[in-house]
Order: C-alpha cells, then structure tokens, then sequence
C-alpha cells in the first residue's frame, strides 16, 4: 500500500492561491494554508478541507476553523503593518453553517479599528456561497520581523 496520491487524487487549488511558506511548528499541523493577494490590497486565505482537520461527525474540527480564521483575520494587521509580528489578544467568532470534507474554505479580514498598537478586525469565513464564520478580533502589534528568506 502507498500513501502517495494518485493523479485522480490531487485536489484543484483555485489559480489564484499559492501556497503559503508555514512549513513548520503550528502552520505544519493545520495545513496546508494558501493565500491570495488582490490587486486593490484585498486578500484571502484558504485551506482544503482534509481528513486531519475532521471531528466524529466528518466535518471540519471547530478549532480548527478557529485558528484559521485566527490567520485569515489576523493578516489584516499584517497587511497595514508589513514586516511586523503581531498576537491576538481576543477572538470572538459565531459558527453560522459547518465545513465538511473536501470543502475549499476562505477567509477574510478588514481593520475597523486601530489606536497605537492595537488593532480591530472584523472578519469572515464560507465556503462558496455559504458562510461558515463570522466574527471580530483585536490583535497587537508587535516589533519588526527579520526579513524572511
């Protein structure tokens, strides 16, 4: 028995996704995450629904889709804060619908709110037209990153 995929296997990633570079620690266990970035500053990230992400029920393991909306809402601070490491000081989410095997799911954030270091975001995860998440964090700014290889 082999665990390689077939080429029949292979789930399609949109085009417009990469992959991301989260290869290790925490970004190895819940991925792989992938990312778009919108010419009007826009973004999205995204992630396929794999069987390491299911609870009993085969749907998507809430803490899992928390700590990818943890990353698609936060990146909103990346975006305004470029080369910064942040942290998330609250996460606030409301489960509107669940995710299930082999769901592509997305997620979104917009800064509604910044004073000095703090940031508010609000945020969104669906899964095509259907909306799975909806919710707000507050996120820190932290001080400059090294730049990334």
């Amino acid at each position: 028995m082999t665990d390689d995929l077939l080429e029949d296997d292979i789930p399609i990633i949109p085009k417009e996704y990469r992959r991301m570079d989260w290869f290790r620690g925490f970004g190895r266990q819940i991925g792989p995450l992938y990312e778009r970035n919108d010419a009007d500053g826009g973004y999205a990230r995204a992630f396929l629904v794999c069987e390491h992400h299911t609870n009993g029920m085969g749907n998507c393991h809430g803490g899992m889709l928390m700590a990818f909306a943890d990353t698609a809402f936060g990146h909103a601070v990346s975006m305004k804060m470029r080369n910064h490491y942040w942290v998330t000081v609250r996460l606030v989410t409301d489960f509107l619908s669940a995710a299930e095997l082999g769901d592509w799911v997305e997620g979104t954030g917009t800064v509604v709110g910044h004073e000095g270091d703090i940031f508010t975001v609000r945020g969104r995860v669906w899964s095509g037209d259907r909306e799975i998440m909806a919710g707000t964090g507050i996120f820190k700014s932290l001080g400059k990153r090294p730049d990334r290889r």
